[in-house]
């Protein structure tokens, strides 16, 4: 299999490494072990002759023009992780002429991958329109408002749709690899992340609704705000509404708008965010925690959990 990994300027060392060392300990470990997998034949690609990583490391490149037909590119993250840094980057030369490099894969039956704020390339080039997609947890409103003809689905680390694959925030670069070698054989990814050290997940969720949230939206932040106060009370969106000077259709229109979500999901994911907060943090039984978040009992709080998170109660406890 054909991989070509487009390179940036200023693009995260990370996730350019972490693609390469999955990809290279796959390759080494079918050889080794004798699992019948395809190969994958791996090529950094640039639209420019020399490229630089964010912290200054220069990257051999072959040039697209003179490189064959992968058949699958992937778009590492831009180190920019602010929006104040990555909408400028986005509109610089060699990114928009990027665009439309990866407008012609696409129309010759390139499948795309991309991590993090590379999911950004990916959308700006119009590629991701009527997409399913997931991108990093802390820029969904700014990528939501940015392109909303993006299916965005922030929860999910990994998120397939037709010819492409998104993923979410750094690290989550792994996950790509590793899902890009399950689809060719699944015996090869589980063995390279158990030589990887690496455990699966499948959810970004527990980190979407973090103080970090670029909310944008005076009216959103002062609703996260009182609602934060007020986790262990039985809410209403009449009683939330009136204490914010608003309306329930104003409130549920633009927290659509900034974070897709209603009123009550955005406080079920604030109480499932205090709730693992309380569970690594303190000795307090389910039942505690349940009732500080504003359920009936440990049942309920468990079956959320499991089904938001994909984790129990025993994997979200710090191990003694």
């Amino acid at each position: 299999m054909r991989i070509a990994i487009l390179a940036l300027e200023g693009m995260f060392d990370t996730g350019l490494t972490t693609v390469l060392d999955a990809l290279t300990t796959a390759n080494t470990l079918a050889q080794w072990t004798g699992i019948a997998a395809p190969g994958f034949d791996v090529t950094v690609m640039g639209v420019r002759p020399q490229v630089h990583t964010a912290l200054g490391l220069q990257v051999p490149v072959r040039e697209v023009a003179h490189a064959p037909l992968p058949d699958w590119v992937i778009v590492p993250a831009l180190a920019d992780i602010v929006p104040e840094r990555l909408l400028p980057t986005l509109v610089r030369d060699d990114v928009v002429e990027a665009f439309g490099v990866l407008r012609r894969w696409h129309a010759a039956g390139v499948r795309l991958a991309a991590a993090c704020t590379g999911t950004f390339v990916l959308a700006e080039s119009g590629l991701l329109d009527g997409c399913e997609a997931t991108t990093t947890w802390w820029l969904t409103p700014v990528f939501r408002q940015r392109y909303p003809d993006v299916c965005l689905d922030a929860h999910r680390i990994v998120v397939p749709s037709g010819t492409m694959v998104t993923a979410g925030a750094a690290l989550s670069h792994l996950d790509l690899a590793l899902w890009l070698i399950r689809n060719n054989s699944p015996e090869l990814a589980a063995l390279v992340a158990k030589y990887l050290v690496f455990d699966s997940r499948l959810s970004q969720s527990g980190y979407v609704i973090s103080d970090h949230l670029a909310h944008s939206d005076p009216l959103i932040e002062r609703f996260d705000r009182w609602v934060r106060e007020r986790l262990d009370a039985t809410l209403t969106l009449d009683a939330i509404a009136d204490a914010l000077g608003t309306s329930k259709r104003t409130l549920s229109r633009r927290l659509d708008s900034v974070l897709g979500k209603t009123p009550l999901e955005y406080i079920q994911d604030l109480r499932i965010e205090r709730a693992v907060q309380l569970l690594k943090t303190s000795k307090h039984s389910v039942d505690q925690i349940a009732g500080q978040v504003g359920y009936a009992d440990g049942v309920t709080l468990r079956t959320l959990l499991r089904r938001r998170l994909g984790k129990g109660i025993r994997e979200l406890r710090p191990r003694e």
